[in-house]
């Protein structure tokens, strides 16, 4: 009997396994991409890309609103967010590639990173915005992400971000069957975040992006010490918490090396910059609303990093504590959901998912989260409709037509659960999910 007959067996008895469940939220599509050569805009010479100009703009419009809300969306502070945009603007006066549609905004991770796709599609998490000193480090963090999109390196690192993304779908469906608890966490988008696997670049990408951020940054009024100060920050973190960075390092190589390279130029190259404001009043000022979160992000982080090491009751008094003092913290009362239901307290943890989504009932993480968790608690009639709240917010993810099929078969609709399905398959969706609709059609009648 294959895994996906004795599934359907559980499901048709009603008995549908925790393990189960949290299986079926690995499902995902895998995608290929095909290669040509380009002149690089920043240094005139060819390079070896993924993707066209038109096609970098075509999958931030698509993808990247799926990956900031797996970051917990922009964070509900309308002045951070305009703020960071008009930093973010001042820099992209002074680009290589002024015409691409580029955004910003502050995302609600906790963790430590920024994240940019191919044509400027940019998240900062709130967890590095409250470690910064001033404007000209943060000038610093966006420059280096603008001087990712202008050397095209995500274009040139198509296919490795691919081979990335289909990994952590490969962790998450082995951790579910192997261990449901933490299943759970790596089905729902991680602890500390997916971003990592946008693009994990290589050393010779990162100092790239750093000279050409400094340069841009140099050039919009800035001193280029701010660079110097953003690595030193980075390198002291590191090695007083190792775990807060992980994600970042992952995806942007971190290193003394950097760090000293940023100052040699800052002295020399650029030091007639040395006087320019640092911007700090005003970088205290505009941020003033986020920093008065930072103990509640702090204590986020550190339960966290203690889920990412399984240390669940430490995690769980993090979460308490980060609670305690921002009660209707969005963050904090989706990853306390997450933390319960990796205990097993899975009515608990759906306490915590309902006031998530009255208090951000425009992000969609937390509608996916109660599908979870009604999954295992065999209501594949309230999953659907978590998952329909889910689709309206967040159109177009292909594996929540996986979910939706799974729920219609579990409230014994055939024909619709067939529809479901289908679609999904049609998405060029491959592994175990796909496997598992592609048994059910059959057995159904509806593929030979």
């Amino acid at each position: 009997m294959t895994q996906a007959d004795a599934l359907s067996r559980r499901l048709a008895r009603n008995r549908l396994t925790r393990r189960d469940t949290l299986w079926l939220f690995g499902a995902s599509v895998g995608a290929s991409a095909l290669q040509g050569c380009a002149t690089s805009p920043v240094t005139g010479q060819q390079i070896l890309v993924g993707m066209s100009p038109q096609e970098e703009i075509e999958v931030d419009r698509r993808q990247s609103p799926h990956q900031f809300s797996q970051d917990l969306g922009a964070v509900q502070d309308a002045e951070v967010n305009a703020y960071v945009d008009e930093v973010s603007r001042r820099l992209q006066a002074q680009v290589h590639r002024r015409d691409m549609p580029y955004s910003t905004r502050v995302l609600g991770a906790n963790y430590v990173n920024a994240s940019t796709f191919p044509a400027g599609a940019m998240g900062i998490t709130r967890g590095i915005v409250t470690q910064l000193g001033d404007e000209a480090e943060l000038s610093a963090l966006i420059g280096h992400e603008l001087g990712h999109v202008n050397a095209r390196h995500a274009a040139q690192r198509q296919g490795q971000a691919m081979v990335a993304q289909a990994a952590m779908v490969a962790v998450a469906v082995a951790a579910a069957a192997s261990n449901s608890r933490w299943g759970a966490l790596a089905g729902v988008g991680g602890v500390i975040g997916a971003s990592a696997l946008l693009a994990s670049y290589s050393r010779d990408n990162e100092r790239e992006a750093d000279a050409l951020g400094q340069e841009y940054m140099v050039k919009a009024g800035y001193p280029a010490a701010g660079m110097t100060r953003l690595h030193q920050l980075l390198v002291s973190a590191e090695g007083a918490e190792p775990g807060l960075l992980q994600t970042m390092f992952a995806s942007h190589p971190m290193s003394g090396e950097r760090r000293d390279t940023a100052r040699r130029r800052a002295e020399t190259t650029y030091a007639a910059s040395a006087g320019a404001p640092a911007g700090r009043e005003r970088f205290m000022d505009r941020t003033a609303a986020l920093r008065r979160l930072k103990p509640t992000i702090d204590a986020c982080q550190r339960g966290e990093v203690a889920m990412s090491r399984k240390a669940v009751a430490q995690a769980q008094r993090e979460f308490e504590t980060a609670l305690r003092t921002t009660p209707r913290d969005y963050p904090a009362n989706l990853r306390m959901a997450q933390c319960l239901a990796a205990q097993d307290r899975l009515q608990e943890a759906r306490r915590y998912v309902d006031t998530a989504r009255q208090v951000y009932p425009q992000e969609a993480q937390a509608a996916k989260l109660g599908a979870s968790l009604k999954l295992g608690l065999r209501d594949p009639a309230g999953a659907y409709e978590d998952l329909q709240a889910y689709d309206r917010l967040l159109p177009g993810d292909p594996g929540t037509r996986f979910l939706k099929g799974f729920s219609l078969e579990g409230m014994g609709r055939q024909p619709d659960a067939a529809r479901e399905y289908a679609g999904f398959l049609q998405t060029g969706a491959q592994g175990q999910a796909a496997n598992y609709a592609q048994g059910r059609l059959k057995a159904w009648g509806y593929l030979k």
